[in-house]
């Protein structure tokens, strides 16, 4: 994936990093998923219920009152965006509102005082771990395999997906187009901006609730950023883009000139500066948002995972193999929105997300690393109770749906307290999969809808409490436990 140019960049990033950590011990923790997975919130409530003595029960270092402070710090890389922790809390707290999804690579350090709970370790010197926080959009991820792919193999799979069945009508004025355009006419660049609007356009419809598909390279075509208009994200695959040479100055020889320009400003600087220097990896997965849409959504999420997956450089290394080359040596796979469930289908959706990422897990797991899978909640937005309906005792979640969202007939105007009886997800997920030959069972009807963020209680002095969570503290322990004891 990585020219030796490229790897020997990362060989000297990684020294430098290291002869950092010898008098600033850090740990950079990324954090990623697909869109609305939950990037944003989950760090914002990490950083809050550190910063704020949060309900962390399963925390070891929280648990056993060894965190003496925790504080935010100025970050180590001056040329990225911070990560905008009090606006995101403050929209949070104020507004009940979640924060906008990750456009964007951030990065924020937040830096834990402990004492160790070794009493030796006590004796030399007080405990002080910074870890800096990478957030950075899981579908720039779906980009790193471009980085081996020609123009041609690029062009023939994504059209080849947008010809599927689930795919096929919100791609058609995208298809019409590249079908009546000539690859080797001379190159005319109105006509490569519309295959590029008609292209991007195909892709936005595409990741739609209705939809929810996942598998959707280039990355940067969904969130352009400042390079929006460049010719860098002004391309598109081409049907005939075979293998053989374009002509000079044709269509077809610009539009892959610029997607090799999109690899080497975009993929590849990503790759080299950021993805290749990560100690620890969470990977957000928003099922239940894949499995409203269908097994076709389903399957896609499977397929983008396991992409994803596959990018991540799984491992343990030596001491001395890891000046020169980072490995990710534990990988948390996180289900969100488990507060959109009752407690009983917790370990359903575990389940169910397990049966997603079980081969990149596998083979994770071969090459040393740690990996996890959990249901959790970074900020829990709801309450369990129980009803009667038709004297059936029904397990529901109480919450305020967020403005707009919908349950058969009924529209949630986003002030009114509800109960949501959504539904138990099945206890074979089978039925949520295609089989071969891309048929599934017909499954039971879940009732998602999104709610607003939880207003918090305060104490009689006036204090807020902490953001509430399902397992965050869990999720706190695999990735960070080791690190503080």
């Amino acid at each position: 994936m990585a020219s030796f140019a490229d790897e020997a960049r990362i060989a000297f990033d990684n020294l430098a990093d290291r002869t950092s950590d010898f008098f600033h011990p850090t740990v950079r923790l990324g954090v990623t998923g697909l869109s609305r997975a939950g990037k944003t919130v989950f760090i914002s409530a990490l950083v809050h219920n550190l910063l704020h003595g949060g309900r962390l029960p399963l925390f070891s270092v929280h648990a056993e009152n060894r965190i003496g402070r925790a504080y935010l710090e100025e970050q180590p890389d001056d040329a990225v965006p911070r990560f905008q922790y009090e606006d995101h809390i403050r929209r949070l707290l104020d507004e009940r509102d979640w924060p906008n999804s990750t456009r964007a690579i951030s990065e924020l350090r937040l830096t834990v005082e402990f004492q160790s709970a070794s009493g030796w370790s006590r004796m030399f010197s007080s405990g002080k771990l910074s870890i800096d926080i990478v957030d950075y959009p899981g579908e720039w991820l779906l980009d790193l395999p471009l980085i081996d792919k020609s123009f041609a193999d690029f062009s023939r799979e994504s059209i080849a997906r947008a010809r599927l069945p689930g795919r096929r009508d919100i791609a058609g004025a995208f298809l019409e187009m590249i079908d009546a355009v000539d690859p080797k006419s001379p190159m005319d660049d109105p006509t490569a901006q519309r295959l590029s609007r008609a292209f991007s356009a195909y892709l936005t419809a595409a990741r739609a609730d209705n939809t929810a598909l996942s598998t959707l390279p280039p990355g940067r075509f969904l969130m352009p950023g400042d390079l929006e208009g460049s010719p860098a994200l002004t391309f598109a695959p081409l049907s005939a883009a075979k293998g053989e040479p374009f002509p000079k100055g044709s269509l077809g020889a610009i539009l892959e000139k610029r997607y090799e320009a999109y690899k080497s400003i975009v993929v590849k600087p990503f790759f080299r500066e950021h993805f290749a220097r990560l100690d620890r990896q969470i990977l957000l997965v928003d099922a239940l948002q894949a499995i409203n849409a269908g097994p076709e959504a389903v399957r896609d999420l499977e397929i983008a995972l396991s992409d994803i997956l596959r990018c991540f450089r799984p491992g343990r290394s030596s001491w001395l193999g890891s000046l020169l080359s980072r490995r990710i040596d534990r990988i948390l796979v996180a289900a969100t929105k488990a507060d959109h469930l009752h407690r009983e289908s917790h370990r359903r959706l575990e389940a169910i997300v397990r049966r997603l990422v079980e081969g990149a897990v596998k083979r994770a797991d071969f090459s040393g690393a740690d990996t996890q899978v959990i249901a959790m909640a970074a900020i829990r937005a709801t309450r369990e109770a129980r009803i009667e309906d038709n004297g059936d005792d029904l397990p529901v979640i109480v919450g305020v749906p967020q403005a707009g969202e919908t349950i058969g007939r009924e529209t949630f105007d986003g002030k009114t307290e509800t109960a949501v009886f959504p539904g138990d997800l099945p206890k074979d997920p089978t039925p949520l999969f295609m089989d071969a030959d891309g048929h599934a069972k017909r499954a039971d009807p879940i009732r998602f809808v999104r709610f607003r963020p939880p207003k918090l209680e305060r104490t009689e002095e006036g204090l807020t409490l902490s953001l509430p969570h399902i397992r965050l503290d869990r999720a706190l322990e695999f990735l960070l436990g080791d690190r503080l004891r």
